[in-house]
Parts: structure tokens; C-alpha cells; sequence
């Protein structure tokens, strides 16, 4: 369940931006009105995510995933120009989430903490 609220995550964070953009500045209401309230769906379904996963793990695939969505978005919707470096960088982000997701996976075990104990 915590990876479909990690999508559903993603998916809102995904129309808050796109919101953002269309808001010109919070001059248009609707927009303006859509942007807070994808971001707050959106905070809501990552914060149940944390609920079982881990916060580098679940941040890096949110805002990872949420960076190359928007921008392809921008390339395809919105007319914005592509270069080498604009893919490259893409590409670097998404290596990025697939070897922090894979990392994780590996290492299971939670890092020892000190606790103090009262006398």
C-alpha cells in the first residue's frame, strides 16, 4: 500500500507544479486554489508513506520522479527546449533514485543509535 501512496504522491506533487505554472504568479485563482490543494494531497499521501519506508529512499524517488515528470512536461507542453546537458542531467537524476532504491534494499538494517539511559 505504501508504494501506492508514494504514487499518489507523486501524481499530486506533479499537478501542484504544473498548477504553479499555470497560476502566472497566483494571479490566476483556479490554478492558485489547484496548487495548494495538490500539495497538501500530496504531503498527505508521502507523509503515510514515511509510515513504512525510508525518508532517503521515499524523498530521492519523490522528488526524483516528480523532476523528470515535469520536465518532460515542460518539453512536450509547455515548448520548453531540450539540449544535451538538460538530458544528461535527466539521466544522471534518474541513476540516482534507481541506485539510492537499490542501496536501500540492501542494507535493511537499521544504523545503531545511542539511547541515554536515566539513573
Amino acid at each position: 500500500m505504501h508504494w501506492l501512496y508514494l504514487c499518489l504522491a507523486i501524481v499530486f506533487e506533479v499537478g501542484g507544479t504544473l498548477s504553479m505554472k499555470l497560476s502566472e504568479g497566483f494571479t490566476k485563482w483556479q490554478p492558485s486554489v489547484l496548487l495548494v490543494v495538490f500539495y497538501i494531497c500530496s504531503f498527505v499521501f508521502l507523509t503515510l508513506t514515511l509510515k513504512e519506508l525510508e525518508v532517503s529512499t521515499v524523498y530521492a524517488i519523490w522528488s526524483g520522479v516528480g523532476i523528470v515528470a515535469i520536465t518532460i512536461i515542460g518539453f512536450v507542453y509547455f515548448g520548453e527546449r531540450v539540449n544535451v546537458t538538460k538530458v544528461i542531467s535527466i539521466a544522471l537524476i534518474v541513476i540516482g533514485v534507481i541506485t539510492l532504491n537499490l542501496s536501500s534494499e540492501k542494507t535493511s538494517d537499521p544504523v545503531p543509535t545511542v539511547s541515554k539511559s536515566i539513573e
